[in-house]
């Protein structure tokens, strides 16, 4: 709620500021503009949306999500080990960190309220350490493929929109590694 007050006020103080300057056609043309560049960029999204999320759903019919799945398993089981024997939960988490892999947050959001919804029926209106170290994850996420951040660079006319591909990786991967070590460190703080 606050943030829509805050965009309000901008816009409010934006127009504001360009009628009292005089350059009230100027602030209508780029209005206009704007309307029309964002309905371009969210058809380019939709399309790139379309595509990775057609990937999952192959990948999930092949059986390929599963072996994703099976191979993610040991290093999953290290990081919710209260988790480690619910197979549905676990599924809902490789589900959901594979869709962060190939850069879908969109796409990986649901599966992650999935999960954590499955994490806090054990603690009901208590966050546990695997619900937290669930939020990190998800929240830093390692991106293999920024399938996101490409199609709004090939959106702006970027000719090459994987470029950003070694930055990327190591910025997910220190952001990822930097949250885990933060959650557990206060996991161990804070016990029960």
């Amino acid at each position: 709620m606050a943030m829509s007050w805050i965009w309000t006020g901008m816009v409010v103080v934006s127009v504001v500021y360009g009628l009292w300057s005089g350059n009230g056609s100027a602030v209508a043309a780029a209005a206009v503009e704007g309307a029309a560049a964002a309905i371009q960029l969210c058809l380019t999204m939709a399309g790139v949306m379309c595509l990775w999320m057609g990937v999952m759903e192959v990948m999930k019919r092949s059986g390929l999500a599963a072996g994703l799945s099976r191979l993610l398993r040991p290093i999953l089981c290290r990081l919710y080990p209260d988790f480690k024997n619910d197979r549905e939960t676990m599924d809902a988490v490789s589900a959901n960190v594979s869709a962060n892999l190939l850069g879908l947050g969109n796409a990986a959001t649901p599966l992650g309220i999935q999960a954590a919804r499955r994490m806090a029926r054990r603690t009901p209106g208590k966050a546990s350490n695997s619900l937290c170290m669930l939020v990190v994850c998800n929240t830093a996420s390692i991106q293999l493929i920024p399938t996101t951040v490409a199609g709004v660079r090939l959106a702006a006319g970027c000719a090459a929109p994987f470029d950003i591909l070694p930055a990327v990786w190591l910025a997910s991967g220190i952001s990822v590694l930097v949250g885990i070590l933060a959650a557990k460190l206060m996991g161990s703080v804070w016990r029960e």
